[in-house]
C-alpha cells in the first residue's frame, strides 16, 4: 500500500512514518518546512520527502503512483491544498492515532505514558528498561532518545510504550491522541493547563484525560502521583483500573506523611541517586548521570510500569543508570573555555523552574544563564505570563527573547523579575549579552520548543572566539 502522511515532519507523524515503512509499505510525506533531524531519518529510512502542500505533488507524473492512504496531521485544517484535494477526490483518509490504533496497537499490551510534562524523557526510559530486561519492546516517542537509533519500532514481542499526548488528533477528530491506543498500563505523570489554542481551560483537558482513564481495562494499571490536585479530580470521575501511586521524599519525617505506595527517597539532593521504596521497604536504588526532582519521579514512573510487565524493580534501576537521556532535554551541546552550552525543550513555567531548580542543585553557585523563547501556541498567546517571574528563581541571569509573532509585550516580565533580567529581540544582540554575562563555571541553558533561529550552534561558535 502507498501511505502519503501531511505533516510528516512532526515528531508524531515521523515516528509514525517509520512504522509504516518498517510494516513493509511505500511511504512518501510533505510538509511545510522539511528540515533535520526528521528529515535525515526519514530519509535514511527510504521515505520520500515533498517540500509544501501543492497538491500536484500527489499526482502521476510527479508521483509514481496515487497513495493509497493519506495520513492527515494534526497541523493540518481545511483550506490546506493538499486537504482540500483528499477531499475532492474522495482519496481514503485516517488520522495518525487511529491508523497507528488499527494498524500497529492491535493485540500489544500498549504501555502509554500521559501527562504536562515528561512524556518523552518517561516513555524513552520506560522502553530503555523493557529492552534492558531483553524484552524487545515497540515504541513510538515523540523525540529521539540516546538509547535507541530511532524514536520509533514495531518491536520484537507484543510490549509496545506510546509518548500519549493530549493534543487533538486531526481537524476531523477533536479528541486526544492518546483516547486511540488502548492502553493496559498508563503512567499519568502530571496535569496543568497547556495547549490554551485548543483547550478552553484545564476542566476541559480533565474531560479529555478522563477520557482516557475510561479506557483503561480491569486488569490494567494507572501510575499516577499523589499530590497532583488535577489528576486526582480526574480519577474521582470515576476510575474502574487498579491503581498505585507515587512520591518522591526527601527525609523521614515526608516519609511518614507521604504514605504512597511507591516512594522515591533521594539519596542526593540533586536527584543524582535515589532509593525506590515500595510499601516503606527499599527494593532498589539508582545511581545515574540524570537530575532533578522531575526525573526521579518520570524513572520511578517508569520502574512501576516496568514491574507491570514483569521486571524487576532491582532490574529496572540498573537499567536507568545506562539511561543516557533524551535530546533537547538539558542536552550539553559543548563546554567551551569551562561554560557548558545546554538545550532544553522547556515551554511551560513548571518545566523551566524544574529544571533550572535540577541544574541549580548539582551546580551549586554556579552562574546559571536561562535564555528562554516563549515559542509554544500556549505560551505566545500570554496565558502563563504571570507565573514567568517565578520559574526563573534558581538562575542568576535571564535573557528573555521575544518572537516577532509573540501576541502580548514582555516588558512586565522583565521589569518584575526576581532576578537580573533583559529583553531581546534580535539574536545577535542576545548572544553577545549571554556571552558577556559568562565567566569561568557558567551553565547557560537555551529553552525553546523550536530552532530558535539556530542561536545554540551561534553561540557555541562565538564562545569559542572568545576569551572569558
Amino acid at each position: 500500500m502507498h501511505i502519503h502522511i501531511l505533516g510528516i515532519c512532526g515528531t508524531f507523524m515521523g515516528s509514525l512514518a517509520q512504522l509504516a515503512k518498517e510494516l513493509g509499505h511505500r511511504v512518501t510525506g510533505s510538509d511545510a518546512n522539511v528540515y533535520p533531524p526528521m528529515s535525515t531519518q526519514l530519509e535514511q529510512a527510504g521515505i520520500e520527502l515533498i517540500q509544501g502542500f501543492d497538491p500536484i505533488y500527489l499526482q502521476a507524473p510527479h508521483m509514481q503512483t496515487p497513495p493509497d492512504l493519506v495520513i492527515i496531521g494534526n497541523a493540518m485544517s481545511r483550506g490546506n491544498p493538499s486537504v482540500e484535494y483528499v477531499l475532492d477526490k474522495g482519496i481514503p483518509y485516517t488520522s495518525g492515532p487511529q491508523w497507528l490504533r488499527d494498524h500497529v496497537l492491535q493485540g500489544k499490551w500498549v504501555l502509554a505514558v500521559a501527562g504536562t510534562h515528561g512524556k518523552t524523557t518517561t516513555s524513552s526510559m520506560l522502553a530503555w528498561i523493557l529492552q534492558y530486561a531483553g524484552m524487545e519492546p515497540g515504541y513510538l516517542i515523540g523525540g529521539v532518545t540516546k538509547n535507541f537509533p530511532t524514536s520509533a519500532r514495531l518491536g520484537g514481542t507484543p510490549f509496545f510504550v506510546v509518548e500519549a499526548d493530549e493534543y487533538d488528533s486531526a481537524f476531523f477528530d477533536k479528541r486526544s491522541k492518546f483516547v486511540h491506543y488502548n492502553a493496559r498500563t498508563v503512567i499519568l505523570n502530571n496535569l496543568e493547563f497547556d495547549h490554551a489554542d485548543i483547550f478552553p481551560d484545564l476542566a476541559a483537558i480533565q474531560k479529555q484525560f478522563h477520557h482516557l482513564v475510561r479506557t483503561v481495562p480491569n486488569n490494567g494499571l494507572l501510575i499516577s502521583p499523589t499530590n497532583d490536585k488535577a489528576l486526582a479530580e480526574v480519577i474521582q470521575q470515576g476510575c474502574w483500573t487498579p491503581q498505585q501511586q507515587f512520591a518522591v521524599i526527601d527525609n523521614e519525617q515526608n516519609e511518614q506523611e507521604n504514605a504512597a505506595e511507591w516512594q522515591a527517597k533521594l539519596l542526593a539532593a540533586d536527584g543524582s541517586s535515589f532509593a525506590v521504596l515500595h510499601n516503606g521497604e527499599e527494593v532498589a536504588q539508582v545511581h545515574w548521570a540524570q537530575t532533578g526532582i522531575h526525573n526521579v519521579n518520570n524513572g520511578l514512573a517508569a520502574i512501576i510500569a516496568a514491574r507491570h510487565v514483569g521486571v524487576t524493580p532491582e532490574h529496572g534501576a540498573k537499567a536507568l543508570e545506562q539511561f543516557a537521556g533524551v535530546k533537547r532535554r538539558m542536552e550539553i551541546l559543548a563546554d567551551v573555555h569551562s561554560v557548558k552550552v545546554y538545550d532544553d525543550f522547556a515551554h511551560h513555567p513548571t518545566a523551566i523552574k524544574t529544571t533550572l531548580a535540577g541544574l541549580r542543585a548539582k551546580v551549586g553557585d554556579e552562574k546559571i544563564i536561562a535564555v528562554i523563547e516563549p515559542r509554544s501556541n500556549t505560551m505566545r498567546m500570554g496565558v502563563h505570563k504571570n507565573a514567568l517571574n517565578q520559574s526563573v528563581t534558581d538562575a542568576d541571569d535571564v535573557l528573555w527573547y521575544q518572537p516577532a509573532n509573540v501576541d502580548w509585550a514582555m516588558d512586565e516580565v522583565v521589569n518584575k523579575s526576581p532576578v537580573p533580567a533583559k529583553l531581546l529581540r534580535d539574536l545577535d544582540e542576545l548572544i553577545h549579552c549571554a556571552i558577556s554575562l559568562s565567566e569561568a563555571n557558567t551553565h547557560i541553558v537555551i529553552m525553546s520548543n523550536g530552532g530558535f533561529g539556530g542561536v545554540h550552534q551561534r553561540l557555541i561558535e562565538q564562545l569559542k572566539k572568545h576569551v572569558l
